[in-house]
């Protein structure tokens, strides 16, 4: 499964509806084990976002259209991150061509 960190903004109609918050993720939760994938963080925070998710994913199309409707209901603005384990990066490193120096 792929890894994804979601940085969220509350909309307008989002911070109206603050005190459902809690509720609305474990609605999303619970959405996202239904579509194949696994919500395995979410934290509220102070500063530029208001509220930060790690979740995983079979695919990219899985996690996009999740993403997609999840805007499509008015209540956060999604920057999504696709994270990497120390063994995937090891993997995508090993990939790398030999540089030549030039003389």
């Amino acid at each position: 499964m792929s890894t994804y960190v979601s940085l969220m903004k509350w909309t307008e109609q989002g911070i109206r509806s603050a005190r459902d918050s809690v509720a609305r993720v474990e609605q999303a939760r619970q959405s996202i084990e239904r579509s194949g994938g696994q919500l395995t963080t979410v934290l509220w925070t102070q500063g530029a976002y208001d509220l930060v998710a790690i979740h995983e994913w079979p695919d990219d199309e899985s996690a996009t259209a999740f993403l997609l409707g999840l805007a499509m209901q008015g209540n956060v603005r999604t920057e999504t991150l696709r994270a990497y384990t120390a063994e995937e990066m090891g993997r995508i490193l090993g990939k790398l061509p030999e540089v030549t120096r030039a003389t």
